[in-house]
């Protein structure tokens, strides 16, 4: 969008401003005029409302006005993660000429263009989640996906079809998608507009521009070292990611170094409604605490993000599992080790962005100084594991890299206390550079001489009240009162006139000037050079120091669990290939962290198994803990398959490989879809991808419908669960509906039982217990009262269901009083007359010797009998 073209002419100024505009259409474009940054037009608009800035107007020459917003240059670090987090694409105009050098207009171009997804701004960045670019490639029924953070130098690829693409990125939670804009329709299909996304032209997603761009950016010749050689749709929308940077201006990406595939067979599988309705990272309640909220208290940065990575992917192999729980073990008997470490690893910082940083050259001088402390402690660290007799720090030892020679380098080369920005001076140490050295002894020695000056010419004119002095529009001068005019001498040459005084220079003076003004310019540009060589050198290191974040965040995390372990009575749990969960007193690890103080978590044990407790059937009042004990349940066993100690006082998890939930209720309106249909969805997703290693929570299913539906519904799922041949799946059931405990009676493998409560004086009293056996009431109209609805209400509550279950009493059939075992749910048992004569007629057919013209007749017979209904 270019601004106020079609009338008249425009200044020059603008002329420059819709000419950079016109490359970079999609952005805002901050467009830097001396000491501001300015917005034009509708980007002037868009930013007064998203940062809260006064919107004017600039005259443009004879094609009029145009609306006008800014801010000062130096608080772009304030303004800029405002816009990029509003969701826009920012493009910074900068000035690439000293405004004083300039003949005509100063020379203006995008220095740099960030974008949700492409930062490296702390201030846009959360510091502990990634920062994901995600790019989309579809091709026929399966979608290549690349992942990118380009702040920490993390790249992952894979493919699969939608419903897994809609998994990942449910769980990589991209700030950006790209795609090709061919695939506009597909794309919105699968995000329903839900992800922030920007279109590239198809040629970007192409085979061979695919191998050309990652061979390339790499620096090898084949992809086969990444173990992705043969995943060609994938190959290509990682291809993408990188010409997306390149088109961002990211050029130099040197910690881009490695590209990995994502292996889903080693990962417990958790859709995405499992991980919002366990709650994992983010809840749909405001002010809701999340599991990640009570179980990270890393000490850096890079511990957070790769615990959160820990929580959405947890582990299937036994020994990697083991070995987690036991270091965390170790740590728990080292405590005075593992608090160093702690200390230790609280001064390295964020290392894994900022070597980042670094390797694209957007480091500063305290950055640099930071890396310098982050290796520091990792070299002191190492020192802490050898000095421990145990074999399982030597890991440890073995792969982190102190950089000893940078260490000495940044801190013979960089003063402790440099300033944040280059052009600040004092950023490089003394004894580095001779003739720096000598400009800066020019520098502190001016005072003296400036005073010496003053000394001589005082005494030489005989004017006490002279002084010396410096502005920045005038420079060095001799001021002089009125007064003393007279006295003046004749090789003074005047400069400016005040109310009061005059002010001179001299040819000694001017010479001084000259000379000290360009040693302050000479020291900026020495000062950067040397800056900018420092930088050069650590390019070496990138890979090491990249390995020693990645080290140092694992260590982050198994401390994490330590420490929350011994805070939180965490007990170690037993993972092994069985296939029983078996948990001795277990709490829900969020739940407990919330309550008053003073009061106890009701534990439970819960035991599952294949073969003999398959499915527990679980009643019991509302308010009652049914869905808390499912959540916590499987929690317990996601926490053990991070890796971490569980909130139980034992717990065996045989290894579970997939963890489905269908828990509460909601519409999905924008999609017009009811809470029935949104259950139903769900369902049918857990249904289609049982195994018989999965972990089944299911509450309240088939309340969305109508309660006759809603059992019958109930019903089958369980029957289904339980009668799969392929799959037995370990399932906990909660539900309303009493009927469903008749299922122990026929399926043997499914357990009833109930969270208790106690009945006193017309009062309720939970339990919180578990304990074998059915539940016959909900006590819906109880937990009303406690939510504080009118007595009258409830009153009239209890007469109406004293009503309905006077009037709903069943009359014992026949075959109730019969000896016959099973209970066979289904709309026969249901009080309709005209239900019972359908069941009466279809149980007198002789189906052996029915010809397909007399059934049809049968059937037309009972739809008349439904007809006679209506």
């Amino acid at each position: 969008m270019t601004v106020s073209k079609a009338e008249g002419s425009v200044t020059p100024l603008m002329k420059q401003y819709n000419a950079i505009k016109d490359k970079h259409p999609d952005t805002i474009l901050l467009f830097r005029v001396g000491d501001f940054y300015e917005t034009f037009g509708k980007d002037a608009i868009t930013a007064a409302t998203v940062l809260g800035i006064t919107l004017t107007k600039r005259h443009n020459g004879s094609a009029g006005e145009t609306e006008l917003a800014g801010f000062p240059y130096h608080s772009i670090d304030n303004y800029l993660p405002k816009l990029v987090r509003a969701g826009h694409r920012v493009a910074v105009c900068d000035q690439l000429e000293d405004p004083k050098l300039a003949k005509k207009i100063v020379k203006r171009g995008v220095t740099e263009l960030v974008t949700p997804g492409v930062t490296f701004n702390d201030d846009v960045l959360d510091k502990k989640q990634n920062n994901y670019l995600a790019t989309l490639y579809f091709h026929k029924d399966v979608v290549g996906m690349a992942f990118l953070d380009v702040s920490t130098g993390e790249f992952y690829i894979a493919e699969g079809n939608a419903e897994y693409a809609d998994k990942l990125l449910q769980n990589f939670k991209p700030k950006e998608i790209i795609y090709s804009r061919n695939s506009k329709d597909k794309l919105e299909q699968l995000t329903k507009g839900l992800f922030y996304s920007y279109p590239l032209d198809d040629w970007a997603f192409s085979d061979n521009f695919s191998k050309e761009k990652l061979t390339s950016h790499f620096g090898i010749n084949s992809l086969k070292g990444f173990g992705i050689e043969s995943m060609n749709i994938a190959r290509v929308a990682a291809a993408a990611a990188i010409e997306y940077l390149h088109i961002t201006r990211n050029e130099k990406l040197p910690h881009l170094c490695h590209i990995e595939r994502i292996e889903s067979e080693n990962y417990v599988w958790m859709d995405k409604f499992t991980i919002r309705n366990l709650e994992l990272l983010n809840s749909p309640n405001e002010e809701a605490i999340t599991l990640i909220d009570i179980m990270d208290e890393c000490r850096s940065p890079m511990g957070s993000r790769l615990l959160r990575k820990w929580m959405i992917w947890p582990l299937k192999n036994i020994a990697s599992l083991k070995r987690r729980h036991d270091l965390t073990g170790n740590f728990i008997s080292e405590s005075e080790l593992a608090s160093r470490l702690r200390e230790e690893i609280s001064l390295i910082s964020d290392l894994e962005r900022l070597i980042s940083k670094v390797s694209v050259g957007k480091a500063n001088p305290r950055d640099i100084n930071q890396l310098k402390r982050a290796l520091s402690s990792i070299e002191r660290i190492q020192g802490l594991f050898k000095g421990s007799n145990s074999e399982m720090y030597q890991t440890f030892t073995s792969l982190l890299t102190a950089c000893t020679p940078l260490i000495e380098r940044i801190g013979n080369e960089l003063r402790e206390d440099a300033p944040a920005m280059l052009g600040k001076g004092q950023v490089i140490a003394s004894g580095v550079n001779l003739e720096l050295d000598e400009l800066r002894k020019l520098q502190s020695e001016g005072k003296n001489y400036l005073l010496e000056m003053q000394k001589r010419e005082t005494e030489r004119t005989g004017i006490s009240s002279l002084k010396v002095a410096f502005n920045n529009v005038f420079g060095y001068y001799i001021e002089v009162r009125n007064t003393h005019k007279d006295k003046v001498p004749e090789d003074w040459i005047r400069k400016q006139t005040l109310v009061s005084a005059e002010r001179y220079i001299t040819e000694e003076l001017k010479s001084y000037e000259e000379k000290i003004l360009g040693a302050e310019e000479k020291i900026h540009v020495l000062e950067a050079k040397l800056f900018i060589e420092l930088l050069a050198s650590i390019d070496r290191y990138i890979a090491d120091i990249q390995k020693n974040a990645l080290i140092i965040a694992e260590l982050d995390c198994l401390l994490n669990f330590s420490t929350i372990a011994v805070k939180y009575d965490y007990s170690k749990p037993v993972i092994d290939d069985s296939l029983v969960i078996d948990i001795k007193d277990g709490r829900h690890p969020v739940i407990e962290r919330q309550m008053e103080v003073g009061e106890d978590y009701i534990p439970n044990d819960v035991y599952l198994d294949n073969q003999n407790q398959q499915i527990l059937m679980i009643t019991g009042p509302n308010m009652a803990g049914k869905s808390a004990l499912l959540r916590q349940t499987a929690l317990i066993t996601l926490m053990a398959q991070m890796g971490s100690f569980v909130p139980a006082k034992f717990a065996r998890i045989g290894l579970v490989d997939k963890i489905f939930t269908r828990v509460g209720a909601s519409d999905n309106i924008s999609k017009g879809e009811s809470t029935f249909m949104v259950e139903m969805n769900e369902t049918a997703s857990i249904l289609n991808n049982i195994s018989e290693r999965s972990l089944i929570l299911l509450d309240e299913i088939g309340r969305g419908t109508s309660t006759y539906d809603g059992i019958s519904i109930a019903w089958s799922i369980a029957e289904f669960l339980h009668e799969n041949k392929k799959a037995g799946p370990k399932t906990l059931f909660a539900t309303h509906y009493h009927e469903l405990n008749e299922m122990s009676k026929k399926f043997d493998r499914i357990k009833n039982f109930n969270v208790s409560i106690k009945e006193l004086e017309n009062r309720v009293i939970f339990l919180r217990k578990l304990k074998a056996g059915g539940s016959e009431h909900s006590f819906g109209i109880h937990v009303a009262k406690m939510a504080g609805m009118p007595n009258t209400l409830i009153t009239r509550a209890y007469k109406v269901m004293k009503q309905l279950e006077s009037s709903h009493i069943r009359s014992e059939t026949d075959s109730e009083k019969s000896e016959e075992k099973d209970f066979q749910l289904s709309f026969f048992q249901l009080d309709d007359p005209v239900l019972q004569a359908i069941k009466d007629e279809l149980i007198g057919i002789d189906i052996n010797n029915l010809t397909p013209v007399e059934a049809l007749m049968k059937l037309n017979d009972i739809k008349k009998m439904l007809g006679a209904k209506d």
